[in-house]
């Protein structure tokens, strides 16, 4: 029997993740139920690599799995296939990436996608006007591919100053979702960050280079990132450079 899940009041604070459900309990990397998702909560548990995740039949649930999905900037998988997309979405005036400008509209279409083959949304309205507030305050970015002036995909993370949490994507056209996680690899890079949270272990995460990282391994960057200064969240076209003359994967 795994052991009690704790309970959280609005203003409690979350418990240690290494109190986490272990593997082999309902629930693996289950923290605690309840509290509340304002600015600050949300913000500290970021800070000690907790994320919220729960359907609409149930309370807020915070989980701190172990071990960890995240990709490393480096290891990033371009296969040909998307180096080439990504070659004509450079070359092209109809074509560009946005930081910030729709985050209302990049979330509200994260919502309408299921998480891992799911049939319903994680990202219920409570947890849309949670980041909402928590892109106002700063802290949830949005990396949007546009196409003919219009949203063709993106994505949304957060960030404690050089700590980035990848939290969902959508596509409304092909390669749209991919060429926005493309364009937050390239920002990263730029600005000396070494990995992305990928929270969960997925076939797809893993075709691009994500893997998994022991909790503690991944509490030390946080907490080493969480200490440095941000980073300024803009793209600038030169950032392509950088991936695109990398060598192309030999399979």
């Amino acid at each position: 029997m795994p052991p009690q899940l704790p309970w959280l009041e609005p203003e409690d604070s979350l418990p240690d993740p290494s109190t986490a459900w272990g593997a082999g309990s309902p629930a693996p990397g289950l923290l605690a139920a309840g509290g509340a998702l304002d600015v600050a909560h949300l913000i500290a548990a970021y800070a000690q690599g907790t994320f919220p995740w729960f359907s609409a039949d149930q309370p807020i649930l915070w989980w701190a799995p172990d071990p960890r999905m995240v990709l490393k900037v480096a290891e990033f998988r371009l296969h040909r296939s998307l180096r080439k997309t990504l070659q004509r979405f450079r070359a092209s005036m109809a074509c560009e990436i946005r930081i910030d400008s729709a985050f209302s509209e990049v979330i509200r279409a994260c919502s309408s996608t299921p998480r891992n083959g799911q049939s319903g949304t994680w990202i219920v309205p409570e947890m849309v006007l949670a980041y909402e507030a928590l892109h106002a305050q700063g802290t949830a970015h949005s990396v949007e591919t546009w196409v003919d002036g219009k949203l063709a995909g993106g994505l949304y993370c957060v960030a404690i100053a050089r700590a980035v949490f990848g939290e969902s994507m959508f596509a409304h056209a092909t390669d749209a979702s991919k060429i926005a996680l493309a364009a937050l690899v390239c920002i990263c890079r730029h600005n000396g960050i070494e990995l992305i949270d990928c929270q969960q272990n997925t076939s797809h995460l893993a075709s691009l280079g994500a893997r998994e990282m022991p909790r503690t391994e991944f509490m030390q960057h946080v907490q080493s990132q969480s200490a440095r200064p941000p980073i300024p969240w803009e793209f600038e076209p030169v950032y392509w450079n950088e991936l695109l003359k990398s060598p192309a994967p030999t399979a």
